[in-house]
């Protein structure tokens, strides 16, 4: 087994990555997280024994650790394993019904908080309901309330497993172990019967987490309009009248305790929230009402985004003119010149507004309130244009941003926040420059000096400029998908069912991604040059990396995708740029493979240079061109194949890349399942150069299609793998420790 040593606080694998192995903790100990949820896993366990396709935890070094690497992903391989390798049995049976043990511990926990959790709040909101209505005080709206119910469970652990798991490890260990581990089948129906159970518990658990995390903001949310508030501004009302304001002192002492109690929230937060209440003075006068998500209805939302910008005052007052001209239209979406013209204006001074925004949010932070929030992640403006309801959900929203987040997924603030801080370089523009490129472009027509380039270059403010002007301000009128009647204002009439069934989440955006990761296995990959610190073995070998795209959301409800960039810059090893809109209706899977296609098609050209459509260079790219401009004389095509590839180019406008995304689409949805959507020659191509996963093919392989493609890229994989394992043995003997990275690379050729 291939060795890792692996440094405290470092990933060994990361939720929504492809299983590719089972590692053995051999020294120190792993972190397995989810959220606020957690297992520390010690010696002689196993990561991955749980997951399934993909991981659904976070596995993260809890000190200096050694892992071994198990070449193990279901029943067949860890048969092989326990064959070649006996004393792996008693070991590995141990293991699984140990962290099986641990994992129900986790699974009750949580389900006895999250019905403390449902419990409490009905307590307490009914409890406020109740003072209100004795002390003669009106209620604050709370719609919050209206969707709160228990968790309906999909994956249940039930109670006769917890306390058959419970008993088995107190009592029948030692003996149940030494009847288990008589011969392979026993061991291995054993094991694979606790990881299925594991499997299907931190399924629960997952749900669970969801659940809390997307509903503690009931009780305490970053932007207000929460329980807390409720109360604190009860005690503030009653204390105007001169009321008894103990009970309500009382109910918040009682909330701060369950705040703390349940562990899912900011310790800060829920400080700075007690400090303000604990500095309160109740007993002066004329004191304000806290803010409350239903106020936003009836506050000048537009007028309050436009001070906020800090433009001067006769743009504020021009834009609003036009914005007021544009809700007195009797259709906003029309067609004629009127309407068009008031979009065209509202389009080009919307993005100096969101730019006048921008900087002062970033500069002045803590005077972001929900409604700047709004309109910088969503291109809110407007209640009248929004529609009271959508603007009341969106408010809400604001405090549930963090699932519009993840490693790779930006709102678009967040990301002009990236490029502000210097974490990441604006896109290329429509000149396909970037932005020195375009700085020099600029200084060569001379509309710069030399010195003004240098000062620019490392503007952090004038890189925002650039990337609002430049992808910001096409990107979102294309992924609206309506062209001719786009206004970057979020209308209600674009708002096609609730907020949240429209919500473009982190979530549903990695399994749309993942959808195509499972058929596709090689599509994010590239070649790179291998780093070998000191040692000369790996120097000049070439390691797989799998890079994932970045996703930037536009603030739009719209229905299209974009493959903006294929990397983020000149090296291969940067990710690429998909945008998509924050709220959609259409179907994201399909927006995400027609993505995806674009990428795979661009990628190819960027690695191919100036020979990305020459036959005699062998490519994805050169091999669709030829095809595609040479079809009419393919004798591997029927008449009818050609005339359908007529039809095909003729939609695409004779664009390959279009002709290319479209069969891709095709071989991924409909093909992987023995599905035939292509003609023999696309077929060919596609199997070559976007292979199925190693599971597919073997469902498939039977069929004659596919056997010969399939049975000589498995020859080769098989090939490369041996060599690098040859190779990786002579690098450990030398002295080099295996890294993450490089077991990836080996399993990559086993997938």
């Amino acid at each position: 087994m291939e060795v890792l040593k692996i440094k405290k606080g470092q990933a060994i694998a990361k939720r929504k990555e492809k299983v590719k192995q089972w590692y053995l903790v051999s020294e120190g100990s792993v972190i397995q997280k989810l959220s606020f949820a957690e297992i520390s896993l010690g010696k002689n366990t196993i990561v991955g024994i749980l997951e399934s396709d993909w991981f659904i935890c976070d596995y993260i070094a809890g000190e200096d650790s050694v892992l071994l690497v198990i070449p193990c992903k279901n029943a067949d391989d860890l048969k092989k394993l326990l064959a070649a390798n006996e004393r792996y049995r008693s070991i590995f049976l141990r293991t699984a019904i140990e962290q099986r043990h641990r994992m129900f511990a986790l699974y009750s926990d949580l389900s006895m908080r999250t019905r403390q959790f449902h419990a409490f709040v009905q307590t307490v909101y009914n409890d406020y309901k109740s003072m209100c209505s004795s002390l003669g005080l009106d209620e604050q709206a709370f719609p919050q309330m209206n969707y709160f119910n228990m968790i309906e469970m999909e994956h249940k652990a039930q109670p006769w497993e917890i306390l058959n798991s419970v008993s088995l490890v107190k009592n029948y260990l030692k003996d149940y172990i030494q009847l288990m581990g008589r011969d392979d089948s026993l061991s291995v129906g054993v094991i694979m019967e606790a990881s299925a159970q594991m499997h299907r518990a931190m399924l629960g658990v997952r749900e669970m987490v969801k659940y809390l995390t997307y509903h503690k903001d009931i009780l305490l949310a970053e932007t207000g309009g929460d329980m807390f508030s409720l109360y604190f501004d009860l005690a503030i009302r009653a204390g105007r009248r001169q009321l008894d304001i103990a009970p309500m002192k009382k109910q918040l002492s009682i909330l701060t305790g369950f705040l703390q109690k349940m562990k899912i929230y900011d310790a800060q937060l829920i400080e700075s929230r007690v400090k303000q209440y604990e500095e309160y003075d109740f007993a002066r006068t004329g004191a304000a009402s806290i803010t409350t998500g239903m106020d936003v209805v009836s506050e000048d939302c537009l007028g309050h985004i436009l001070e906020f910008s800090g433009l001067p005052q006769e743009d504020i007052n021009a834009f609003k003119s036009t914005v007021e001209q544009f809700k007195a239209l009797p259709d906003m979406l029309s067609t004629d010149s009127d309407a068009y013209k008031l979009r065209k204006q509202i389009a080009a001074a919307f993005y100096d507004v969101y730019f006048g925004v921008f900087m002062q949010a970033v500069e002045n932070e803590e005077e972001v309130s929900p409604i700047i929030e709004m309109f910088l992640n969503f291109g809110f403006m407007d209640v009248q244009i929004a529609g009271e309801e959508y603007t009341k959900a969106l408010y809400d929203l604001t405090g549930r941003l963090r699932q519009f987040q993840s490693e790779h997924i930006y709102t678009i603030f967040n990301w002009l926040k990236s490029i502000y801080k210097g974490e990441k370089e604006p896109s290329k523009n429509e000149f396909d420059l970037d932005y020195f490129g375009a700085l020099l472009e600029q200084r060569k027509n001379g509309d710069l000096t030399e010195d003004q380039v240098k000062k620019m270059q490392h503007d952090q403010k004038e890189k925002v400029r650039f990337e609002i002007k430049n992808m910001f301000t096409s990107a979102n009128r294309i992924t609206s998908g309506r062209i001719t009647t786009f206004c970057p204002i979020l209308c209600e009439a674009d708002l096609i069912n609730s907020i949240d069934k429209l919500a473009v989440t982190a979530e549903k955006l990695e399994d749309a991604l993942n959808k195509t990761r499972m058929v596709d296995y090689s599509v994010f990959y590239r070649e790179v040059q291998f780093p070998s610190p000191g040692l000369d073995i790996l120097n000049h070998e070439q390691i797989m990396l799998e890079v994932l795209p970045d996703i930037i959301l536009m603030p739009n409800a719209g229905a299209r995708s974009m493959m903006w960039q294929e990397t983020a810059d000149k090296r291969r090893d940067t990710p690429a740029r998909f945008l998509f809109p924050i709220f959609t209706a259409a179907d994201l899977d399909d927006m995400m493979m027609e993505a995806i296609g674009r990428f795979r098609w661009e990628m190819c050209r960027k690695i191919q240079g100036v020979r990305w459509n020459d036959i005699r260079e062998k490519s994805l790219t050169s091999e669709y061109c030829d095809y595609l401009q040479f079809y009419r004389k393919n004798q591997n095509l029927s008449v009818d194949a050609k005339d359908k590839l007529k039809i095909a180019l003729t939609r695409a406008k004779n664009n390959y890349r279009e002709v290319f995304a479209k069969d891709y689409e095709n071989w991924i949805k409909y093909e992987s399942k023995g599905s035939f959507r292509l003609n023999k020659v696309a077929r060919d191509i596609l199997i070559l150069y976007c292979p199925f996963t190693a599971e597919i093919r073997e469902e498939l392989k039977s069929n004659p299609v596919y056997q010969n493609a399939f049975a000589k890229l498995e020859r080769d994989n098989v090939k490369k793998a041996q060599r690098l394992s040859a190779l990786y043995d002579k690098y450990q003997k030398a002295g080099g420790e295996i890294t993450v990275q490089m077991q990836d690379n080996l399993a990559f050729y086993q997938m």
